[in-house]
């Protein structure tokens, strides 16, 4: 039986490395080996930062990698914790009954939702704003160079 709780909050907290798709799909889901990349390069890209500064061109591009990658497995923890009990089991507990208990929505659900919509939506936001913000820096320095 696999738990729709449990679903929703190791796609909160573990999505980026993948934990998620495995517990659902087991160790032969592409997409669970494939997830820790973009977050081992975002946290490469953070090591970076803290080495080299916020100017490293590098560490700009990387960093929103790791941002995109947890606000996903955000958004897929809502999804995830918002399917309805029937639509659940049908697709994960094919053998059990419609209603079963490892389908339905508790107050811990919800709590996965409302947590992973406040920093899901941060992540995002925050991620955007980064990188953004450092390529319009690095474009007003070129011009500024090309200027002179």
């Amino acid at each position: 039986m696999k738990n729709k709780t449990l679903a929703a909050w190791l796609a909160f907290l573990g999505g980026p490395f993948g934990l998620h798709r495995f517990y659902l799909y087991g160790t032969s889901d592409m997409l669970a080996w494939l997830l820790p990349i973009p977050t081992a390069l975002g946290l490469y890209g953070l090591e970076r930062a803290q080495k080299y500064g916020l100017d490293d061109p590098l560490s700009w591009v990387l960093i929103p990698l790791l941002g995109f990658t947890i606000s996903g497995c955000a958004l897929t923890a809502i999804v995830y914790a918002l399917t309805a009990t029937e639509k659940w089991n049908a697709r994960f507990n094919p053998t059990a009954s419609a209603d079963a208990a490892a389908g339905q929505t508790q107050w811990v659900t919800v709590g996965a939702v409302v947590l992973s919509l406040l920093i899901g939506a941060t992540v995002l936001m925050s991620s955007i704003v980064f990188s953004f913000q450092h390529y319009f820096e690095f474009q007003i320095e070129e011009a500024r160079k090309i200027s002179q």
